[in-house]
Parts: C-alpha cells; sequence; structure tokens
C-alpha cells in the first residue's frame, strides 16, 4: 500500500547573522491569522541510490525515515519549480516493492545502497487562517549529515528553514511569505533539497567549506525564465550547428522522457501513457529521418523495440481514446433516442478492456525486454553510431531528410484524393496519417537547423496528421460501434444507438474526406517548401 502527495515547498537557510530557529512572526501576511507552536521532532533518514547516484542525478530522492507522523519510505519525483510528487509506504526493513517499481527506469538491475543519513532536528510550526485551518507549515530543521558511501570524515552540520502549502492551498502564499522571510534575513536554498547539500559538502573531492553560492532571487530567476523564453520563442536556426549535434540533441530529449514517465505511467498519471508513447514514436520516426546521420545497422534494432513498446503503451491509450469518443457522441444523442442501457455496456466494455490493458502494460514495464530497450538507448547516447554526414553543416543534411519525408507523404496524399471510397482508400488514408507524422517530427528535431520555417513546416504536417487521425479514429470508432451492436442484439437489448452512432461517423469520415483536398492544396504549396531553403 502506497501512498502519494503533491509536495509544494521553498526551503530557505540563513544569510548573515540569522541564527538557527530565528523565524519572522508571519501573522498578517497574506490569510495568516495566527502561529501555531507544534514542538520539536526528530527525523532520522537514509538516503537511497545507485553507486553512481542515477536517482541524485534526475532530483530523486529515496529515503527510510523513521520519527514525525508520516514515518516510512519516501520517494520523491521532481514535477517543476517548488513541487515534486511524494510516494509514502509503511515502514520495513527492506523498499516496498511498489517503490522499487517507480525507480526501476532508472536503476534497472542496479543495486540501490546507503548512501547519506541525515539526523534532523524539527522545530515546527503551522501557519493558520481566521477559522483555525492549517494554510502550510513552517520548519525550522538542525541537520547532521554523514555520507556512508564511500564513507567520509566527519559529519556536516547546518540550518534549513522550509515552508510547506497545506493539501490544496494557493502556492501564491508562498510569494507573499517570501519578502517577510528575506527582511528576517533568509535567502532561497542553493541546494534543491537536504540530499543534494548532504553530498556537495561531504564530497571527498571539495577542497573547502564554504557553502555554494544561493540561488538566484525570485526577480533575477523569473527574468532568466524569461529570457529563456523569448529566445526559444525566436526559434533562430543555428549555422554553424553539425547534423550530429542537432540529431542527437532530439535524440536525447526523447530518450529522456522515455525513461522519466515511466513512473508516471506506472501511477496511471493522467495523459502520461499518450506522452510515453509519442516520445517513443518521435525516437523511432528520427531514426527513420536521418539514416544518413545515424547508422541504421544499430538504430534499426531498437527502432524494431521502440514500435515494439509504442504498440504495447497503445493498448491502453487506444482503449483511452476511443472510449472518449464515443462517449462523446452518445451525449449527443437525444434522451429519447437511447434506447436500451447503452452507456452502461459502454462502460463494462471499456473497463474490461482496461484492466487487461493495464495488467499487460505494468508486465511489460517490469519485463527484461523493456529494461534491455533502456540499456541500448544508454548504450547508443554514449556511443552514438555517427555516419560521415553527421559532421556536414546541419541545414544541408537536415533539410534533404525533412523534403525527403514530406515527399512521401505528397505520395500517399495524392494516391489517396484519386482512389474511390471504401476501405482500400481508409488504409491508403491511414498511411498518409503516419507519414505525415513522420514528416512532422522530422521538422521538429530541425528547429535548430532550420529555424522558424522548419516550426512552421511542422504545423501544417501537424494539420494534415490531424484532419486523417479524426478520419482514422471514425474507422475504429465504426468497428467497435459494431461490437457493441453485436453484443447488445445478442443480449436481447436494442442495438438501435450503435447504428445511429455508427452513420454519423460515417457521415463525420465522408466529411473529412472533402475537407482534405482543399487543405492538402495549402499544405503542399510550393513556397512553403522553398522557405525551408532560407
Amino acid at each position: 500500500m502506497v501512498d502519494m502527495t503533491r509536495e509544494i515547498e521553498r526551503k530557505y537557510e540563513a544569510a548573515g547573522t540569522t541564527k538557527a530557529g530565528g523565524l519572522p512572526d508571519l501573522t498578517g501576511v497574506d490569510a495568516v491569522a495566527g502561529v501555531t507552536d507544534r514542538g520539536v521532532v526528530t527525523l532520522d533518514a537514509v538516503y537511497y541510490d545507485t553507486p553512481c547516484r542515477r536517482l541524485a542525478a534526475d532530483g530523486i530522492t529515496l529515503r527510510r525515515r523513521t520519527g514525525g507522523g508520516d514515518e516510512g519510505w519516501h520517494l520523491k519525483l521532481p514535477v517543476g519549480a517548488d513541487t515534486r510528487d511524494e510516494i509514502r509506504a509503511p515502514l520495513s526493513d527492506t523498499l516496498p516493492d511498489r517503490l522499487a517499481a517507480l525507480v526501476r527506469s532508472r536503476v534497472r538491475a542496479t543495486e540501490l545502497v546507503p548512501l547519506v543519513h541525515l539526523l534532523s532536528e524539527r522545530d515546527v510550526k503551522h501557519l493558520v487562517d481566521a477559522d483555525g485551518a492549517l494554510l502550510a507549515e513552517i520548519s525550522a530543521d538542525r541537520v547532521t549529515a554523514r555520507r556512508l558511501a564511500p564513507e567520509t570524515g566527519e559529519p556536516v552540520r547546518w540550518t534549513e528553514y522550509e515552508v510547506e502549502l497545506a493539501e490544496g492551498r494557493d502556492p501564491a502564499l508562498l510569494d507573499a511569505l517570501e519578502p517577510r522571510l528575506t527582511e528576517a534575513g533568509l535567502r532561497r536554498s542553493a541546494a534543491p533539497s537536504k540530499l543534494a547539500r548532504a553530498l556537495a559538502e561531504t564530497d571527498p573531492a571539495r577542497s573547502g567549506k564554504t557553502s555554494p553560492k544561493s540561488a538566484k532571487s525570485p526577480k533575477s530567476a523569473k527574468s532568466a525564465k524569461g529570457k529563456g523564453k523569448k529566445a526559444d520563442k525566436a526559434a533562430k536556426k543555428d549555422a554553424k550547428a553539425l547534423a550530429g549535434d542537432v540529431v542527437l540533441a532530439y535524440v536525447r530529449r526523447q530518450i529522456t522522457a522515455i525513461v522519466t514517465l515511466d513512473p508516471a505511467v506506472r501511477l496511471d498519471t493522467y495523459d502520461s501513457v499518450h506522452r510515453m508513447r509519442v516520445a517513443t514514436r518521435r525516437l523511432r520516426s528520427a531514426f527513420r529521418s536521418y539514416r544518413k546521420v545515424l547508422d541504421r545497422t544499430v538504430t534499426d534494432p531498437i527502432g524494431a523495440e521502440l514500435k515494439w513498446l509504442a504498440a504495447e503503451l497503445g493498448i491502453d491509450r487506444d482503449r483511452e481514446v476511443l472510449t472518449a469518443r464515443l462517449e462523446e457522441r452518445l451525449g449527443e444523442v437525444p434522451v429519447e433516442l437511447r434506447l436500451g442501457p447503452v452507456a452502461a455496456r459502454l462502460r463494462i466494455w471499456s473497463e474490461a478492456r482496461r484492466q487487461g490493458s493495464r495488467g499487460r502494460l505494468i508486465e511489460v514495464l517490469d519485463g527484461e525486454r523493456y529494461l534491455a530497450l533502456l540499456d541500448r538507448l544508454d548504450a547508443l547516447l554514449a556511443a552514438p553510431p555517427l555516419r560521415p554526414a553527421a559532421a556536414r553543416p546541419a541545414e544541408d543534411v537536415i533539410l534533404k531528410a525533412v523534403l525527403r519525408d514530406y515527399g512521401r507523404v505528397a505520395d500517399r496524399v495524392e494516391t489517396a484524393l484519386h482512389m474511390p471510397a471504401g476501405p482500400e482508400r481508409d488504409l491508403t488514408l491511414h498511411d498518409a496519417r503516419k507519414g505525415a507524422k513522420r514528416a512532422r517530427y522530422a521538422a521538429e528535431a530541425a528547429r535548430p537547423a532550420l529555424g522558424r520555417p522548419a516550426k512552421r513546416f511542422a504545423k501544417r504536417m501537424a494539420a494534415v496528421q490531424g484532419l486523417l487521425g479524426d478520419h482514422q479514429d471514425s474507422v475504429v470508432a465504426r468497428e467497435a460501434l459494431r461490437e457493441l451492436a453485436i453484443q447488445s442484439h445478442a443480449a436481447g437489448e436494442s442495438a438501435f444507438v450503435y447504428g445511429l452512432l455508427y452513420g454519423r461517423e460515417e457521415a463525420l469520415a465522408a466529411a473529412r474526406e472533402r475537407e482534405l483536398p482543399e487543405l492538402w492544396a495549402e499544405v503542399s504549396r510550393p513556397a512553403h517548401r522553398a522557405a525551408l531553403r532560407r
């Protein structure tokens, strides 16, 4: 049994002569009507990681802690600024299987070892509103840290302060409290976690005792973030970039996404299966589009495994999409026409497939084949199988790859436009959709080399993919409706609604086919491809 909470907190350290426990009175700040003293608690924690610190490298902490009201095993996964998901399991001598599974994509077969021991004397106070409801917890922690692997000499000590929001509270409260804390001589901690600071200050190679510089002030951090967004928005091409650098950067992002999304998929987090599947498809597509850059004798076998993984991820994802589509269509049917237990049958039909697909997916993520794939992806990044074209200017090599993928889409679309309506045309349009997706992904990877024109090109390919995707979803929906109608009829229920929805889906697919010529005429204008060459 595990419990998950979202932790939103900020950490501070003393600046200048601020004393340990010297927290200011925060009464009157925002909705804070009072501060209650909750006493001092001793927290004794051992942090675990691989010998090469794979978890710490990704900002993940895994600990076994005694003391306090939540003693047990705690796994913290980064979500964003000041935010982490904390998954807890009851106290036990060994790591619970459920938590072990959540770190498997990083740890693989490597043993987890005790890394750091932390002993904290925590002085806790609660910030409450006028009704006495908890707004946030603020604490002063006197920390003693000792490295266990490898063991070092004397422990290190420091005091830090934490402000953690109560569940459901507005993060704006943290912004409101910060000026008062700053006035009292506190500053944002340079280290993102106690573990990070302990590792830094107990590093055997550390030459001095000076603490790392404090984190940027909120104002400067916000300014830096704004500049980053502005630079990204400009999307200027890098004329000096090499093809290998551009392609490998894209490949690395997709591999990182797959590994990072693994715990979210296991936790059944919303949209995580879809996002992991997309990363898998993008990676495989990059291998196929940029064969002049990456040696296909290495990437083709990996691509075959990525295809397998995408298919396994798709079982659950496709069910989600199909169920949502059918529920939406059913909602459009007037109540007086909903004959029979249609909604109930749809729920049962979907849930039966979910139970099977969900269990199968977890088996896949726990299997040797998947873990071997992750190892092969790591090996590819460690020793990229670059071909001679990787050393050439990115603009030339990348442009040819994007235009080559576009040519495949054009051939398939033109073929489909001249075919009569029917199953064969449906298959050709489905192939065109997959080609448009591949061209889109190739253009996304090309942005550093081709700049804004690549972004606009990807957007046009996404429009084609979207239209043809809706068409294909209609094809799949009609197959499901026919299956539901057969089941309904066999049970002695009315199949009227399924026939009605089948007809509507058929009409929708015909509408998409009528829209395609106009959309393709716009997308395929020679000027759009010429823009990529500028």
